[in-house]
């Protein structure tokens, strides 16, 4: 097995079981992949050829809203409580029909990555059954994802997302700053400010 693979080998072990001829495989179509902190590795309007398996760093998802705001979609990292949402560097709609993107995604710090050939997922799917298990899996829970990410914005207030975040995901209060945790719950800064401002107050009364 090739070393710098195997991180990804393990992930989709813990899903399916692979054989050797499958590895082989996956370590055919994937690379080494390292971009400094500040890089694009999408842009809005871009097609997608790779996805990313992220080893290292911190990376985000992020699209213009009708407004002209920025707003963080997703964040990408590799630590014990990730899951495929944070492991994946790719928009998902680009990379499954092939079609302009709506999402850049941008280096938030030094990564380390293993790119992954489009024409994995499309030559070897057929041929290879464990592979096409762990996509379906992958697309099931992209999809899932997606769903809980729309319904937050359609259906929360800022505050019942930025509750849910503590509930659910408070690690990333910890890894990023408050300028772009105020953008992963589509607010301003200062309005995350008002928020913890007044959660204080209220836990203290």
């Amino acid at each position: 097995m090739l070393y710098f693979c195997k991180p990804l080998i393990d992930y989709i072990s813990t899903f399916i079981d692979l054989d050797m001829h499958a590895i082989t495989k996956i370590e055919e179509y994937a690379r080494e992949a390292n971009f400094p902190k500040g890089s694009i590795l999408f842009s809005t309007g871009e097609t997608a050829r790779h996805a990313y398996f992220i080893i290292s760093g911190h990376a985000r998802s992020y699209y213009t809203d009708y407004s002209g705001k920025t707003v963080t979609w997703l964040f990408h990292f590799n630590e014990p409580f990730s899951n495929v949402k944070n492991l994946f560097v790719v928009d998902y709609k680009i990379f499954l029909t092939d079609t302009p993107g709506t999402m850049s995604i941008e280096a938030l710090t030094d990564l380390k990555m293993i790119k992954l050939s489009r024409h994995m997922f499309e030559n070897e799917n057929h041929e290879l059954p464990a592979l096409e298990s762990f996509m379906r899996i992958l697309n099931e829970r992209a999809f899932v994802i997606l769903y809980d990410k729309i319904y937050s914005l359609i259906t929360m207030t800022a505050t019942q997302r930025y509750l849910k975040i503590l509930k659910e995901e408070s690690f990333l209060t910890q890894m990023f700053s408050n300028y772009y945790l105020a953008s992963y719950l589509a607010i301003a800064p200062q309005s995350l400010s008002r928020i913890r401002t007044r959660l204080v107050h209220q836990s203290s009364q």
